[in-house]
């Protein structure tokens, strides 16, 4: 009764975990993510784009914990979860995370998607920086999100050649794909042959109906 009451909880369900050594997130819970990977799907200015899942139940409170409550060690996880759904986009020449405003990275301690890069297997090339601070998307409806996000990112002075180069942008979620496809225009403004997407999650059917979660990209 006191090593129940005393045990960790799993970060998504809340129920204790019968070996916290092993993580923080049930093996009930990763199974409900699982099963049911979104189909492919393609925006403006990405070739193709791929999820882990869908951006609700326990995949939703998975990556609230690990954005927003600091649970790192939920990276790797989510990582085979992306290899597993991405496969088909992981041959490219290198995978780019979406990056923080530094302030935002400042405060949060960590860039969640240069996390989820890591865990990909590919090289990681941080090509692009946020040269401007914007308000949450999520304060915004959904047809602001776009100029929200607009010239929000420039190519890093220090980025590795690209030119030429297939791409895969990592981010956790994607919800309208405004901010994957702010960065993939400027990425092909930089010689970037294609771009593609992969994100832990996809909240609603892509396009401009897509429902829009609280914690968005």
């Amino acid at each position: 009764m006191v090593a129940a009451a005393l045990a960790p909880s799993c970060a998504a369900c809340g129920h204790p975990l019968d070996e916290p050594s092993r993580g923080c997130v049930c093996p009930i819970c990763w199974g409900a993510v699982s099963c049911l990977p979104p189909p492919p799907w393609s925006d403006a200015e990405v070739t193709v784009g791929a999820a882990g899942g869908h951006y609700d139940g326990a995949l939703r409170d998975i990556i609230h914990a690990f954005k927003y409550e600091g649970r790192r060690s939920l990276a790797p996880p989510l990582g085979r979860l992306m290899r597993e759904a991405g496969a088909a986009l992981l041959d490219a020449d290198c995978v780019i995370p979406v990056p923080l405003h530094p302030w935002r990275r400042l405060t949060r301690g960590f860039n969640q998607a240069a996390d989820l890069a890591n865990e990909l297997e590919r090289p990681v090339v941080h090509a692009l920086w946020r040269s401007r601070w914007t308000p949450p998307q999520m304060a915004l409806p959904a047809r602001s999100r776009r100029t929200n996000v607009h010239d929000a990112f420039m190519l890093s002075p220090w980025t590795s050649p690209i030119d030429d180069c297939i791409v895969v942008l990592i981010d956790d979620v994607r919800t309208t794909g405004a901010t994957l496809n702010a960065c993939a225009k400027v990425l092909k403004s930089a010689g970037v042959r294609e771009v593609r997407a992969l994100t832990a999650a996809i909240a609603g059917p892509p396009g401009p109906r897509a429902a829009l979660p609280p914690e968005s990209i």
